[in-house]
């Protein structure tokens, strides 16, 4: 198979440049999740959808919630721009806040970030009552 190329779900293709980008998403203990592949400027809840990994995201990147919270290593974080005010509004609201904590909608992948680990929090607060989690488009 050509290595440009990834099958995500049946029968569908994405493409990813040579050298594509390699996150290493785990759970709140430290245990991996899914090692997945990125293209530079996808984000973080975006690839979590397509890769099947289990990041809420209820107001589907609108920076409204915290569900797609993730925690990542201090010197990628450091790395960042510094989150906006909406961002940081709603990181107050996140379940385990840490100080390296961001919303996976806001985090666009560099070339930087490859073999950066992401972590996933215990828990999210979702202020909808249905329960409704969003599907990939």
């Amino acid at each position: 198979m050509d290595r440009s190329r990834v099958q995500i779900q049946e029968q569908v293709f994405r493409s990813l440049p040579e050298g594509s980008i390699k996150l290493h998403f785990k759970d709140h203990k430290g245990t991996p999740i899914k090692t997945i592949e990125a293209n530079e400027g996808d984000d973080i809840l975006s690839l979590a959808h397509e890769w099947d990994i289990d990041l809420e995201g209820a107001c589907e990147g609108s920076i409204a919630c915290s569900t797609c919270h993730v925690i990542l290593q201090p010197e990628m974080y450091d790395a960042l721009p510094e989150p906006s005010d909406d961002e940081n509004d709603m990181l107050d609201l996140a379940f385990g806040l840490t100080d390296t904590s961001r919303l996976g909608c806001q985090v666009q992948v560099t070339k930087e970030m490859d073999g950066m680990e992401i972590r996933l929090p215990s828990a999210t607060r979702n202020m909808f009552v249905d329960g409704k989690k969003p599907t990939h488009h």
